[in-house]
């Protein structure tokens, strides 16, 4: 596994140091969730690549652990030590409980293709996101997915009965939690750094995230049991301090903006064919290692327990994800029967 860097009080105390000069000279700063040459990393860098080749800012880039975990970067957003940050909602839901919407399983296709069209053509994602993210000081600038979520474990899974007395690593996110639940799993709530650790001791019995994600972080070292559900996609936002974005001019603002299609459509192109490359590399290195594709009629018994999550979205989030919700289907709906 990559090691990771821990927050410390001097890399803290670095940062609040040269804020005040940072703003002065637009030295701007960016933390994302992931290791160098994840996707978020990809993104980060070209939106870094074209703020520099376009303007005399500059952008730091922090990578995962460098200032802490997922929940730690966002409160340094809020607070405008960083001004930019990219944070999935499987982290962000806790705050904004409506972007728990993307864990409502089998609720996205799973052809990329499909995936791709819904990101650019949807109301929901482009117009109603922006204005829940606004509304906790967060400019939404992009909503990106990086790929389907696969669930590796210590055995192969088929059934909801495979998952019985499995405890399935999840982010800290109701929703998700909810979702293995109806699964059949125990879900537990664990922050990144910890579970790698967690599968090697056996204090977890598996996990999921993008395939990609399981590569780069080594997951398939100690949960070798790759299975594609076909639940869900991996999506991610990358977003701005809403008072430091809306204290720019307007042409620094335009220039944000178009950084961050630029850095969109150039990750886009990056995850054109990563997850069977990324599982080439992980079958070359793991002997051990299976790969289970649930079929129809393998993949209706899970489908069969979405209801109820999604009734428990309906729950936590009352008329914004009523509302939402309503929107994503027939956002849906258009791309699938175009």
């Amino acid at each position: 596994m990559k090691a990771t860097k821990l927050l410390t009080a001097a890399s803290v105390g670095a940062l609040l140091f040269g804020m005040t000069g940072a703003v002065q000279a637009a030295e701007w700063r960016y933390a994302h969730e992931e290791f160098e040459g994840d996707v978020q990393d990809v993104f980060a860098y070209a939106f870094k690549e074209h703020i520099e080749d376009n303007s005399d800012h500059s952008v730091q880039v922090y990578r995962f652990g460098e200032l802490g975990e997922s929940d730690d970067i966002m409160e340094q957003t809020q607070n405008g030590i960083l001004q930019f940050v990219n944070q999935s909602p499987g982290f962000t839901g806790s705050l904004i409980p409506a972007a728990q919407i993307f864990f409502i399983p089998y609720l996205m296709p799973t052809d990329m293709e499909t995936v791709l069209e819904f990101f650019d053509e949807s109301k929901a994602i482009n117009e109603m996101f922006p204005e829940l993210y606004a509304e906790h000081g967060l400019e939404l600038l992009q909503m990106y997915p990086e790929g389907e979520m696969v669930v590796t474990a210590d055995e192969p899974v088929t059934s909801p009965e495979d998952f019985d007395n499995k405890k399935i690593r999840v982010m800290t996110n109701p929703l998700l939690s909810e979702t293995y639940n109806a699964f059949g799993a125990t879900p537990t709530p664990l922050p990144w750094g910890e579970v790698y650790g967690g599968l090697q001791t056996g204090i977890l019995d598996g996990q999921e995230n993008p395939i990609f994600w399981i590569e780069s972080g080594g997951l398939y070292e100690v949960s070798p049991h790759l299975t594609f559900t076909g639940h869900g996609w991996f999506t991610t936002a990358m977003m701005a301090n809403k008072d430091f974005f809306d204290g720019l001019s307007e042409e620094d603002q335009t220039l944000i903006r178009e950084a961050s299609e630029a850095a969109y459509d150039h990750t886009i192109e990056h995850i054109q064919g990563l997850a069977e490359a990324s599982l080439d590399k992980i079958m070359e290195a793991c002997d051990e290692c299976t790969v289970t594709r649930l079929d129809d009629e393998q993949i209706q018994t899970f489908r069969e327990r979405a209801p109820q999550v999604e009734e428990r979205f309906l729950e936590m989030t009352e008329e914004d994800g009523a509302a939402l919700l309503e929107q994503f289907k027939a956002d849906l709906e258009a791309v699938t029967e175009e």
